[in-house]
């Protein structure tokens, strides 16, 4: 799903780069709040271990991305992760999750054109976020308080948020496209292989959150409230038991085990697992060759880096040399995401600060 440079002109472009600028922006805001929230007593264990596990969100994630799987005669697909960050982390920290993978994906492994970076973020980070936790928090709303229903409801907001993601794309193309094609046929290939492919994300999406809130669903922001409250029958009438102030014993209140298990996890996938993902193109690729969009296609910028097509320059033996660079792509992104979501903390503790400050002069 990844657009290279040339499918689309360049004042789309342009105007995609901004409305994905803005969304940043406003994701910024907004992340600061969730992390926040995160850092509450009993929501996540601290302030000081958001970031990294933000961080390990996009680190698995980029990971992921990497084992294309075979979706149709020729044709395969990869998470896009969208849903997956939303409903771990929350949406707006899931909007930068998603961006900080495609942005070191772009420069680093020539993968999604630099100047269609934009693009690519306003289709795979902004739509797939927007869409997946929309429906995901209208699903947990009305389906029954368990775990299960958050995971089914991960499993449908995966699913949709992947088709929603080729039909922004094919309109950004009916708009600028740099070649004369029919839209309407090539709506109807994205969009039809495309929900092939959402089979695949609502799968990956619902087992990870499954896995996570079967041992912390603490830090799984879209199970939050997920615990019911323990009734008591009182002159006949049920009522709330009062709650307990027993303190959660520090090994469950940590979750280191969980990080360190996650971050082995997306260096297995990436270092070795993907090495048996399917070479078929993904579903972009077989519609843009079939269909003729890919005419104007662009060399990328940085087609020599070292890391370029997700392999080790100069190694030459395949195995090694993806597996390294899927390491490497692992390593870079955990730190480089939890370096912005360090950021994005301090920040909010730094606004804090200077609010008790306004508050506290303005009260003398």
């Amino acid at each position: 799903m990844h657009a290279p440079d040339g499918f689309i002109d360049v004042p789309v472009s342009a105007a995609a780069g901004i409305l994905a600028a803005g969304a940043i922006a406003v994701s910024l805001r907004g992340a600061r709040r969730e992390l926040d929230d995160t850092a509450r007593p009993g929501a996540g264990g601290g302030a000081e271990r958001t970031a990294p596990l933000a961080g390990l969100v996009a680190a698995f994630i980029f990971a992921v991305q990497m084992l294309n799987f075979p979706v149709a005669a020729g044709t395969s697909g990869h998470l896009l992760g969208g849903a997956l960050a939303a409903i771990l982390v929350g949406p707006y920290t899931g909007v930068l999750c998603v961006s900080v993978v495609l942005l070191l994906q772009s420069v680093l492994f020539a993968d999604g054109g630099l100047t269609a970076l934009g693009v690519n973020i306003t289709t795979m980070a902004i739509t797939t976020t927007v869409v997946a936790y929309a429906l995901f928090r209208g699903l947990v709303k009305v389906l029954p308080r368990s775990r299960r229903s958050v995971t089914a409801a991960s499993f449908v907001a995966a699913l949709v948020s992947v088709p929603a993601s080729a039909v922004v794309f094919t309109l950004l193309y009916a708009v600028g496209g740099t070649t004369d094609v029919s839209i309407g046929k090539v709506a109807g290939a994205m969009v039809g292989v495309h929900v092939l492919i959402g089979l695949g994300e609502a799968a990956i999406t619902a087992l990870t959150v499954g896995a996570v809130i079967a041992v912390r669903p603490d830090l799984v922001h879209g199970a939050r409230g997920l615990g019911q409250k323990l009734k008591l029958r009182v002159n006949g009438e049920l009522v709330d038991a009062p709650e307990t102030a027993e303190p959660v014993p520090v090994a469950a209140r940590s979750p280191r085990k969980v990080w360190i298990a996650g971050l082995v996890t997306s260096l297995l996938l990436a270092g070795f697992v993907s090495f048996y993902a399917s070479a078929n193109p993904d579903g972009l690729e077989k519609v843009a060759a079939d269909h003729g969009i890919d005419q104007q296609a662009e060399e990328h910028a940085v087609a020599d880096s070292p890391l370029a097509d997700y392999g080790v320059k100069d190694v030459d033996d395949a195995r090694l040399s993806g597996g390294l660079a899927g390491v490497i792509g692992v390593g870079v992104t955990v730190v480089a995401g939890t370096g912005v979501f360090w950021a994005v903390r301090r920040r909010r503790t730094a606004d804090e600060r200077a609010e008790d400050t306004t508050s506290a002069g303005t009260s003398v």
